[in-house]
């Protein structure tokens, strides 16, 4: 089994949760590869609540470089897969190579994950359909439209498909996908 694993990510991406998937993976010894739209510089922000508003606000964070473009990626060459948070998976959701991606990765029975908003790439390409899974709780309705059971734990696993709502459950999150990552083949 290969000791990669896809982050797939844009502009307007979650920094925290990029950034500590970088660390993570690289601490347990795997290779976190990023793909976006294009092999370039991407432009992350930071999301977080405040008193008073009734949706998180926006701040600009981190960059990181994406390592390859989501069209050069073959699911075959990576253990799994992370579709991080934040407002890219907004327009990501839309791109029709990367659902396809989705699919092969889902097909290829690997280890598929999501952190918050991230979960509107899963739905989209259409691999929740009677699975169990959490996400950022705006995001509920696109998973009950989409076939799927939202579930408001912080993370949850369905067999090889693992979601958290947030970057306050990373922790727990990469327990889990450790644990799926270990399960031989």
């Amino acid at each position: 089994m290969s000791n990669k694993f896809l982050m797939v990510t844009g502009d307007g991406g979650d920094s925290d949760e990029a950034l500590y998937a970088s660390h993570r993976f690289q601490e347990a010894r795997w290779e976190p590869i990023f793909a976006a739209p294009s092999r370039r510089r991407m432009h992350l922000v930071l999301h977080d609540s405040e008193p008073g508003w009734d949706t998180y606000v926006e701040r600009p964070g981190h960059s990181i470089e994406a390592d390859i473009a989501i069209t050069a990626v073959a699911a075959k060459d990576f253990a799994g897969v992370m579709a991080l948070g934040g407002r890219a998976p907004e327009y990501l959701r839309n791109d029709p190579s990367l659902l396809s991606l989705v699919r092969e990765f889902a097909e290829q029975d690997k280890c598929i994950c999501a952190i918050g908003h991230g979960l509107q790439v899963l739905t989209a390409a259409g691999i929740v359909k009677g699975r169990t899974v959490t996400c950022h709780p705006h995001v509920r309705v696109e998973v009950e439209r989409a076939g799927g059971v939202y579930s408001p734990k912080p993370v949850v696993r369905d067999g090889k498909l693992i979601t958290a709502q947030g970057w306050r459950c990373l922790g727990e999150f990469y327990r889990e996908i450790f644990a799926c990552l270990a399960v031989p083949k």
